[in-house]
């Protein structure tokens, strides 16, 4: 199991970025959590049995590759940055409170 823990930094609180992330970890059969932080970043735990699944999550995310998918309309992603680490598994992805 790959599993990684993503920052995303720019205009991603308030416009509907999460569910957005939801979305796509969903249609890529994605496993994790997505949350707000303080700072105005929004941090995700991710986990997948491939790790070419995981790559297009990120690039998703980043706003690259997205075809059909597009980032919802005020969010701008500046700054991605995604890390191996080590977590529970999670049975589904959803917004962690």
């Amino acid at each position: 199991m790959f599993k990684i823990k993503v920052i995303v930094s720019g205009r991603v609180q308030g416009v509907g970025f999460r569910y957005f992330v939801i979305m796509i970890a969903r249609e890529l059969d994605i496993l994790g959590r997505v949350w707000n932080n303080d700072d105005g970043t929004v941090g995700i735990y991710a986990q997948s049995s491939q790790r070419e699944k995981l790559d297009q999550f990120i690039s998703i995310i980043r706003g690259e590759k997205s075809g059909k998918r597009k980032l919802p309309m005020f969010a701008k992603v500046s700054y991605v940055d995604a890390t191996p680490t080590h977590f529970e598994d999670f049975v589904d992805f959803n917004i962690k409170y």
